[in-house]
């Protein structure tokens, strides 16, 4: 599989990226700073992640509502887990839990036949209401230093999450564009039924996109976790909005068919920069709402993130 040109929509999403770079740089002289860029790295992180796991249900054509309730309940369940049996059985329950998730969505659209919208949706409810009666409403604490060390601690420099993020996106970047999954992917994304003609099984494929979307969720759950140093019951919520922003922003077509990971990255730290930027700028948060919400309007009509004619590949 050979590698592609950068298309339009790609080059479109990093020219809106450097501009509102520029820009910030331009009026804020704290915002290019070291201290700043890291901050911004850690920030962004969370949402990439999450992002991640977005791209690969949008491509199918798919959605996935449920990914804020499940980083909450991933979180609660790995904080819980870890006060009472230590960080690495905590560790890996937070992950279970994620994968769980996904794979109750992935069974309700494979086989139940849901669509995605109300099968994640359902799941999402169910996840928060899980994670408030796991929790009784009231933040887990009592983590130890092994825990907090993957949202607190850095490693050359650079913040343990942001190393998370670069690992996860390499992967997931590899098997989009090296493997026969990342290929029946895309398949399935511009045609179902042409798809399953091909010899491709639609519904494990589908399937496997929903519990890559659940562990990208239970990682960013389990981080922001960390970061906080306690499981907070009412954590991630908008972040699947962020999340499917992040990954149209990076020419994900909602449509299916289109999208990719270095896209889906930009498309992150857009979101990151213009709350970064704008806080750094003293702007009232009601009126930074406006203002990212007329940014995403031009730039999603300027990358053609929900275009239904684009079924390239990113």
């Amino acid at each position: 599989m050979h590698i592609k040109t950068l298309s339009l929509n790609q080059i479109g999403t990093y020219l809106i990226l450097l501009v509102i770079l520029a820009t910030f740089a331009l009026f804020s002289p704290q915002f290019f700073t070291v201290n700043n860029l890291l901050t911004l790295a850690l920030q962004t992180s969370l949402v990439a992640l999450v992002a991640i796991g977005m791209t690969f249900t949008i491509i199918t054509g798919g959605i996935d509502l449920s990914v804020g309730s499940t980083a909450a309940l991933a979180g609660a369940i790995a904080a819980g887990i870890a006060v009472q049996l230590g960080t690495y059985p905590g560790l890996l329950a937070g992950i279970a839990t994620g994968l769980a998730i996904g794979a109750l969505n992935g069974a309700l659209i494979v086989w139940g036949r849901l669509p995605p919208f109300v099968a994640t949706l359902a799941s999402m409810a169910t996840a928060r209401g899980l994670t408030l009666v796991y929790t009784q409403g009231r933040p887990i604490a009592g983590l130890d230093q092994a825990f907090t060390f993957w949202g607190s601690e850095s490693w050359l420099g650079v913040p343990m999450p942001v190393w998370i993020l670069l690992i996860t996106a390499v992967i997931a970047h590899l098997i989009l564009r090296q493997t026969r999954l990342g290929l029946h992917l895309y398949a399935i994304g511009g045609g179902e039924e042409t798809a399953r003609l091909a010899g491709v099984n639609v519904g494990r494929i589908k399937f496997s996109a929903y519990l890559i979307s659940g562990l990208c969720a239970a990682l960013s759950g389990i981080i922001l976790t960390a970061r906080l140093w306690s499981a907070q019951p009412n954590t991630g919520i908008g972040l699947e909005l962020d999340a499917i922003a992040a990954a149209v922003l990076g020419g994900s077509s909602l449509a299916g068919g289109a999208g990719g990971i270095p896209g889906t990255i930009a498309g992150s730290f857009i979101i990151g920069m213009l709350a970064n930027g704008l806080n750094l700028l003293g702007v009232p948060s009601y009126h930074q709402q406006v203002i990212k919400g007329a940014i995403f309007v031009i730039a999603v009509v300027l990358t053609g993130g929900v275009g239904i004619a684009n079924k390239k590949r990113a």
